[in-house]
C-alpha cells in the first residue's frame, strides 16, 4: 500500500544542508581569523575545553612526578644490584625461560627499555629511568606543554620499571 501523505514524505534536502542554508541567510558578518561570531578568542571558544585539557594533563604529571620521585628513592633498595629482588636476576630468568635471547616474545612478556641497555650497571640504568621521567613529568608541569611524545614518554618509562619490579 502506498502513501503519499505529506507526513511520510521525505525531506527532499539533508538536515546538514538545511541548516548551512539557514546559517548563510543570517544577516550576520563574517567572523575574523581566530574569533568566534561573540567576539571570544577560538581557543575560549564553548566546546573547546582547553581547561580541562590543562587541568587534566597537568594533573596527570604530577601523578608521574610522584611516582618517579618515588621510583628514584627506592629502587636501588627493591629492584637495585643489591636489592630485595634485584631486576637482573628477573630478566635473566625471563632471557632463558625464552631459551636464552631476546626476541619479541621476551620482550612482550616483560616489556621494559633495560632490555636495550647494559646490565652490569642496572643502579645507573633504574636512576637515570626515574630521572628521565622526574625530568619530563616537571617540564610539563612547569611548561603546561604537554603533547603525545612526552605523555607518550612518561608511559614507556614508567611501564618500564613497573614491569621489573615483580611480585612482591
Amino acid at each position: 500500500m502506498r502513501s503519499d501523505g505529506p507526513a511520510m514524505a521525505a525531506p527532499e534536502e539533508p538536515l546538514r544542508r538545511r541548516k548551512a542554508g539557514a546559517a548563510a541567510l543570517a544577516p550576520e558578518s563574517p567572523p575574523g581569523p581566530g574569533r568566534d561570531p561573540a567576539g571570544c578568542p577560538a581557543r575560549l571558544r564553548a566546546g573547546t575545553f582547553w581547561l580541562t585539557r590543562i587541568v587534566l594533563l597537568k594533573a596527570l604529571a604530577f601523578v608521574y612526578f610522584v611516582a618517579f620521585l618515588v621510583a628514584f628513592h627506592q629502587n636501588k633498595q627493591l629492584i637495585g644490584d643489591r636489592g630485595l629482588l634485584p631486576c637482573r636476576v628477573y630478566l635473566r630468568s625471563v632471557q632463558q625461560h625464552f631459551r636464552g635471547q631476546v626476541s619479541w616474545e621476551t620482550v612482550s612478556y616483560a616489556p621494559t627499555v633495560l632490555w636495550l641497555l647494559d646490565w652490569s650497571h642496572m643502579d645507573f640504568n633504574l636512576d637515570a629511568l626515574a630521572l628521565l621521567g622526574l625530568g619530563i613529568s616537571s617540564f610539563i608541569l612547569v611548561s603546561s606543554c604537554a603533547n603525545m611524545v612526552l605523555m607518550a614518554a612518561l608511559w614507556v618509562l614508567y611501564t618500564s620499571l613497573v614491569n621489573v619490579g615483580q611480585i612482591w
